[in-house]
């Protein structure tokens, strides 16, 4: 999981074929609306949440969709997809590089859940076994139309798979929350047009 190298295009598409024949699981934390499910979250099992209102209006609403539909919530530099190409859509296999203290992850989840309505947009995806975090995380567009207000909102269920991210698990809770900051702002700056 973690090289010294980024992976080629023909590796990713190696991994990817791979992941798409592993059985499809079905969301365990996140219901069709986008709400986590009433289950207490298991000891060892990490519970992230982070919001941030990027804006206001129908218009910044479907900015921040387009923005979702091109991934920009995960193309943070050391972060990014690796299969662009990807649609938003059930069943598809997202493939997310990442690059940090010179090493290389490619961490692919299968996308579980949609929800796409007038007032929310988003999605939850379920890792597989080729990511270092066993989990769930939703990426949510929540417009307010009384208010006006658009959020973006991150949550997550998770816990170390690989050992790399066991042995390091400061510096993994570390990236996770640079990752959750990061994305929420990259969404607000994307529909503003930086």
């Amino acid at each position: 999981m973690f090289r010294l190298s980024k992976p080629t295009t023909a590796q990713v598409t190696a991994v990817i074929a791979e992941a798409s024949s592993f059985p499809v699981k079905d969301s365990e934390w996140f219901t069709s609306a986008g709400e986590l499910k009433k289950r207490r979250i298991p000891f060892g099992c990490a519970h992230d949440f982070a919001s941030l209102q990027i804006g206001s209006g129908e218009a910044v609403f479907t900015a921040a969709q387009n923005a979702f539909a091109r991934w920009k919530q995960l193309d943070l530099g050391w972060v990014h997809v690796a299969n662009p190409e990807a649609a938003l859509a059930l069943g598809q296999i997202v493939a997310v590089e990442v690059r940090t203290l010179g090493l290389w992850s490619l961490n692919l989840s299968r996308i579980v859940r949609t929800v796409n309505t007038p007032t929310r947009f988003g999605f939850a995806y379920v890792t597989t076994s080729q990511h270092v975090e066993w989990g769930e995380e939703l990426f949510l567009l929540n417009f307010d139309p009384q208010t006006g207000s658009v959020t973006y909102l991150l949550e997550a269920v998770s816990q170390p798979r690989n050992i790399f991210a066991r042995i390091g698990y400061p510096f993994t809770r570390a990236m996770q929350h640079r990752f959750a900051r990061e994305s929420l702002m990259r969404v607000r700056d994307v529909v503003r047009g930086r």
